[in-house]
């Protein structure tokens, strides 16, 4: 099978492209960078920008499906520099689709879409959009969500995925961002430390890509359908991290502030980050002050029922082969 993969360089895209590769399947992948590696295993590489419409059409042309994984991902900047790739560039993908005849599409999303100010315990896909977000890339990627699933039918099938905080060999952002702060002694407990948190196994979360793509067929309840992606064992955000630390040889978090105290430092360093025009991010934000606080843990049976996921390691084994890697890539004390 043809398929494309929009971001095939990043984290999980690669991960995508490599499954696919291994069950045979011919690979395009769209990026911005080059990619020698993947280019060396066996894929076809266009190096282009998701707001280039006729780059997005060149690499969607011939395809039987499209895995839209590219996205401009973090929870600090400017909504224009988000819209263009993740709102627009999604149009485009959707767009090219339908010009070429393309049959399938499968896009990846983000619980962060229905993230909003309650506690999220086990819930599914009937939960609702929020009023407002607190961070363009929320916001956007609703919007791409939102107009993938309103695509479907007429003989293009769409779905959308939620993997939720994707981690894994090769992480170069969650977990590796989360450490450093740890080794500096900048990390600090929001919360009491009982919140309880869904992750993803990278592997696991591309698997469901191909899964969804499979699945995805004429009067099947996947095509216009959304799905929550997680290893379906939520832990105790804090102990889990500070167990993950020890295991590295770096002292455990000790230091904790409450919710509303964070949200207030939070709110009042995006005024001065915002005003101020100062470069880089803030160190906290009230989004992320929140998702550090409350549970976010979801209810991935209808992926268990209709996509055929099961996620293949525990969270101990996902824990331990992650550990390993961030070993080697010296994340470790020293």
């Amino acid at each position: 099978m043809k398929c494309l993969v929009t971001g095939g360089g990043g984290f999980l895209g690669r991960y995508v492209v490599e499954q696919c590769l291994a069950r045979g399947d011919s690979v395009t992948v769209l990026a911005r960078g080059d990619y020698p590696a993947l280019a060396t295993a066996g894929a076809r590489l266009i190096r282009g920008d998701l707001g280039d419409a006729e780059t997005v059409s060149r690499a969607v042309q011939g395809q039987a499906v499209v895995y839209h994984v590219a996205a401009r991902a973090g929870f600090w900047g400017a909504y224009d520099d988000y819209y263009r790739p993740n709102v627009l560039g999604t149009e485009h993908v959707i767009d090219a689709c339908r010009r070429h005849g393309v049959p399938k599409l499968v896009y990846t999303s983000s619980p962060s879409v229905v993230f909003g100010d309650a506690e999220q315990s086990g819930v599914d896909e009937s939960i609702t959009y929020p009023a407002h977000y607190e961070n363009p890339y929320s916001a956007t990627k609703a919007l791409a969500e939102q107009r993938v699933l309103a695509a479907n039918g007429d003989g293009f099938l769409t779905c959308a995925l939620r993997p939720h905080l994707i981690f894994g060999p090769r992480d170069n952002h969650l977990l590796p961002r989360v450490i450093g702060r740890a080794r500096q002694g900048k990390l600090i407990q929001v919360g009491d430390g009982q919140n309880r948190v869904d992750f993803c196994f990278v592997e696991d979360a591309a698997r469901s890509h191909l899964l969804a793509a499979d699945a995805l067929t004429t009067g099947s309840p996947v095509a216009g359908s959304v799905y929550f992606i997680t290893q379906g064992e939520p832990v105790r955000l804090w102990p889990w991290l500070n167990e993950m630390l020890t295991a590295l040889g770096i002292p455990p978090v000790r230091r904790a502030v409450s919710l509303p105290v964070a949200r207030a430092l939070g709110g009042t360093l995006e005024f001065v980050h915002r005003n101020l025009r100062l470069s880089g991010e803030p160190r906290l934000t009230r989004f992320l002050a929140s998702e550090l606080a409350r549970d976010h843990w979801f209810d991935i049976g209808r992926a268990r029922r209709e996509l055929g996921y099961q996620p293949r390691l525990s969270m101990a084994e996902a824990t331990a082969c992650t550990v390993a890697d961030l070993r080697k890539q010296g994340l470790g004390a020293s």
